[in-house]
């Protein structure tokens, strides 16, 4: 079992009935964590929450990533239901288009740009507002992308919405120093149902591109997520963490 370095600590992981997100709540709940998860559709966050142990370790609070009246209402619903706030995981993303980024319809860059990158604003704000950084240990942790860290076709749009990302990781960690952390986590292709076009039927080929010679899992993000949000990081601040096989040592993008 992992050590418990989050013993009485709240956080709020968006984006987690599945995948990279359940995940990393996973990870925050065994370490001590009591976590409020935010998705679109309820009934797989209830799953969620039934995974984790029920209402005693997670709560569930459904709604869009973008709406900030949903980010206000899940940040107050953990402070209410577990007394505090002090990890925030900004892990909601989309990719609803590929190809090349000057044919791509502007209204698709601008959903992109508002649920990757103008919503994690929203995040930080509502969870600021709602007494992050009033407790020591205060962090938020940004999930990037290698896509954000080298050019990345097809998904070019996808990209430079994780490149800005990367850069407002920078932006938040100087204004909300020295109360808060602020951080990120790079991926390359992790064995999700976001990820699955990436890698389904060919998985082997994919992997082999890789020097560790797999693509990643869930539990490979969520411990560099903990490491970022914890106190052993506590003289971190502004970084993006690339966890990726060594995919982009080899010169590859995923």
């Amino acid at each position: 079992m992992p050590v418990r370095r989050f013993e009485g600590r709240v956080a709020v992981v968006t984006g987690a009935s599945r995948g990279i997100g359940l995940g990393v709540a996973q990870r925050l709940v065994a370490e001590g964590a009591r976590v409020a998860l935010t998705a679109r559709n309820d009934g797989p966050l209830q799953e969620a929450v039934d995974l984790l142990g029920g209402k005693e370790y997670a709560i569930a609070v459904a709604g869009r990533a973008d709406d900030p009246q949903h980010q206000v209402a899940a940040v107050q619903a953990a402070v209410e239901t577990f007394g505090g706030l002090d990890v925030l995981v900004n892990n909601t993303g989309i990719n609803p288009v590929a190809g090349a980024v000057v044919d791509t319809d502007p209204a698709a860059i601008m959903k992109t740009f508002g649920v990757n990158v103008v919503a994690a604003i929203g995040w930080a704000r509502a969870a600021r507002t709602a007494g992050l950084g009033e407790r020591p240990g205060a962090a938020i942790v940004n999930m990037a992308s290698i896509a954000g860290v080298r050019p990345a076709p097809p998904i070019g749009v996808y990209g430079v919405t994780k490149a800005a990302l990367i850069h407002l990781t920078a932006q938040l960690a100087v204004e909300l120093a020295p109360r808060i952390r602020v951080n990120a986590v790079a991926p390359a292709i992790v064995k999700t149902q976001f990820a699955t076009p990436l890698y389904s039927g060919r998985e082997q080929e994919v992997a082999a591109a890789y020097p560790l010679g797999r693509l990643g899992v869930p539990e490979d993000i969520a411990a560099a997520v903990a490491f970022l949000a914890g106190d052993d990081a506590s003289w971190v601040t502004g970084q993006t963490l690339v966890v990726d096989g060594g995919v982009t040592l080899a010169g590859g993008i995923g």
